[in-house]
């Protein structure tokens, strides 16, 4: 067996564990099976209907100045940043 380290926030944390709590389990034997449940396809995540869905959606939004869009103009950003 691995050890890994996961980060969650506090909702989900506290979700993960009541349910351990109630199922009388180790908070990481819950961990294993909900994982190995995922990768087996048995959860199943809705797909994105909406832009708004998608996470990396403006992910990358810069702020507006006199290069933007950044994606046109590049080049001259990078350069202005080597100036610097």
């Amino acid at each position: 067996m691995r050890r890994t380290l996961i980060q969650l926030n506090e909702a989900t944390y506290g979700k993960l564990r009541q349910k351990a709590f109630q199922q009388e389990r180790s908070i990481s034997s819950v961990v294993r099976e909900l994982v190995e449940a995922g990768l087996e396809g048995e959860v199943r995540r809705a797909k994105p209907k909406r832009a708004s869905q998608f996470l990396s959606v403006a992910s990358g939004r810069s702020k507006p100045g006199h290069r933007s869009p950044v994606s046109e103009r590049h080049d001259e950003a990078l350069a202005a940043a080597f100036d610097k």
